[in-house]
Order: C-alpha cells, then structure tokens, then sequence
C-alpha cells in the first residue's frame, strides 16, 4: 500500500508514538508485508525468528520490537508492539468507510456492464465494460474488476484476511487495508470468497475461471488462464502461475507457488511449492504417477504377508 503523500520518518514515528533510528526526513512511501516489499516501504516484525528477514528485506524502514543496528541505507521504528503498530498505520491511511448506498456513489461502473438487484458495491469500487455481477454478490471497498467479468450469485470480494496474532486476551486481528483486483475475462462462480490483500493486492490474471465454493485468501496471485474447481481452498500469499488446473477439494498451504501449466488433482493437499507442467496427487503431494504406483503396491502388501505365513 502507497501512501497518497510520501511521509518522512519523523512523521511516522510520531503517528504511532515511537523511537526510530535514521535521518527525520528519511522518506517513507508505503507500507507492505514482507513478500512484496520495495524500497520505501515499512515492514513489521516482531519475533526473533524473522528479523533478519526483514532487516535484509527490500523495505527500507524496519518496525521492530529491539534495538539493532540500523542496516546502510535502511531507517529503524523501534515499537513495544510492532503489531498493533501497523495496524494504527493501516488504519490511519486506509481507514474503514462506512456504506451509505447499496451501490456507492464513488464507485466507477463501465458501458453496458449488467448489475442485477440486490448487488452491494462498496467505496472506490472500480468495474470495467460489458461484465455481469448477478444477485447477492458483495463486491468490497477499493476493488478493481476488469471488462467482460461475470460474477455469480452470492460470492463476496475483499473481505478481511484471516490474519491473527494470538495473545492472553484473545486473537488479535491484523488490519486489511489491500485489494481484491481480477483481470478481464475472469468469471467467479457461485459462494465464492476471496479475501483481500493486508496492505497489497489479491489478484485474479486474465481469463482465469472459478466454479462455485472456491475460497482464495490474502495476497494470493492466480495467473491466466487457471481453472480452478469447486471447493478448493487456496491459503494466503499463494502464487499460481499461468494455465494451472486445480481439480475439486484441493487445499493448498500458505507462500507456495505452484508452477505453470501444473495439473493438480482433486482432493490433493498442496503442502509445498511443485513445478510446473506435471501432474500432482495426493496428501503429501507427489507426482500424480508415483503416487498411483504407490497405492497399487500397498494393494499388494496383502498378497505378500500371505505369502510370508506359508
């Protein structure tokens, strides 16, 4: 996320009541998690186990619960609670707006686009030519949809990602402020869900369709033209590379990426990153080949302990 005005650290810090480390008129011009990070961005960290992560990440401000050396070039937030930190900024420069209208008066709809009744379309809401959103769907604030998009009744874009941080009172939620943007000839089935990005986008590329019950989290990317079937569960912070078919039932983990052309078959459980142009099956995931001779050999297993009685 873009902050609408570059912001210097000094101004920052005071936003969110904390030391920092650098020059005061160190630039700051966004905020982002940290798999999409540039220069000029703040990312936060607040465990042990990611600070070097983030310290020799492309961010070049660090909000972090410890003193450390600055890095060259790079500027320091030092927080009690790096967390809720970053969620006063999400807040401030993202905050939430209330819906007056079903269809928001700020929102930007495209020629001969089709919207039947009962369609909620929030704030900033962008929608290109010749697409149809039918009854019931619920199109969040700030998302993008391209032309010639069809959108079936009851899916819902840009609600909150499922981000919590666990605490002694409870889950602590972490801010949404991103997007939800599908490209141009992309159709969504039925009860579809897909959450938008933390700071960035969660982005559906050209010519990808989606069957009814399908589930995609925060700050995925799913490239062109993907099929991808019913009830499949995709995690956050997924990449689905380019003319990738995903059969029903299949759930995948969170920051993998799943190479072009890949055919994953239903009912598989994605449980890591697997190249492109193969075909996958099975929980852990294997080759689709190796696991089927795997399964007709424990059909065998027994025929062989017979034969080891005699």
């Amino acid at each position: 996320m873009k902050f609408p005005i570059p912001h210097t650290l000094k101004q920052i810090a005071a936003l969110i009541d904390c030391q920092f480390v650098g020059a005061e008129d160190f630039p700051v011009l966004g905020m982002n998690e940290i798999h999409v990070v540039e220069a000029g961005d703040i990312v936060f960290v607040d465990h042990p186990k990611y600070y070097d992560k983030a310290l020799s990440s492309k961010a070049t401000i660090v909000l972090i619960n410890k003193q450390v050396d600055c890095p060259a070039g790079k500027a320091l937030l030092i927080s009690e609670d790096p967390f809720s930190d970053f969620n006063k900024l999400t807040n401030y420069f993202k905050p939430f707006e209330r819906a007056i209208n079903s269809i928001a008066t700020t929102a930007r709809i495209g020629q001969n686009t089709v919207i039947q009744p009962n369609v909620f379309i929030g704030n900033h809401v962008k929608i290109g030519n010749d697409c149809l959103i039918h009854s019931n769907v619920s199109i969040y604030d700030n998302c993008v949809i391209g032309n010639n998009v069809i959108i079936h009744s009851g899916s819902v874009l840009g609600s909150d990602a499922f981000y919590y941080k666990k605490r002694e009172t409870g889950f602590d939620k972490l801010v949404s402020g991103g997007r939800v943007v599908l490209e141009d000839d992309v159709e969504i089935g039925s009860l579809c869900t897909i959450d938008k990005g933390v700071t960035g986008d969660t982005t559906i590329k050209k010519g990808t369709k989606l069957d009814n019950q399908v589930h995609v989290g925060h700050d995925t990317v799913i490239g062109e033209m993907c099929l991808i079937a019913s009830q499949t569960g995709i995690a956050g912070c997924v990449v689905i590379e380019d003319e990738v078919t995903l059969w029903g039932q299949v759930g995948t983990n969170s920051g993998i990426t799943i190479g072009k052309k890949a055919v994953i078959m239903g009912q598989t459980g994605v449980t890591k990153s697997v190249e492109g142009g193969k075909s996958y099956f099975g929980t852990p995931i294997e080759e689709s080949r190796e696991k089927l001779r795997q399964l007709a050999y424990v059909k065998k297993i027994p025929d062989i302990l017979k034969k080891l009685e005699k």
